[in-house]
């Protein structure tokens, strides 16, 4: 079960990362040339190791990990 600590824990690490929308660029699947990299509003990040989905996972974590939170958070209340 997560708790109250946990939550918050997760949610402020996800406030204090750069803001989203974070895009996964792959070399050869969304452009033809350069390293694979995630697009932030405040620049690039270059992964070192990895497969590409986890690159993938990465930069969509940081839609999916505000949503998720909103929703415990909307299940927690509604109990």
């Amino acid at each position: 079960m997560l708790t109250e600590s946990e939550l918050k824990d997760i949610s402020d690490r996800c406030d204090s990362a750069t803001k989203g929308p974070w895009k996964s660029f792959i070399e050869g699947r969304d452009h033809e040339s350069g390293s694979d990299f995630i697009q932030t509003p405040d620049g690039d990040i270059e992964l070192i190791g990895g497969t590409k989905e986890d690159q993938d996972f990465i930069a969509q974590s940081r839609t999916d990990v505000p949503k998720l939170i909103e929703e415990i958070k909307r299940l927690k209340t509604n109990k």
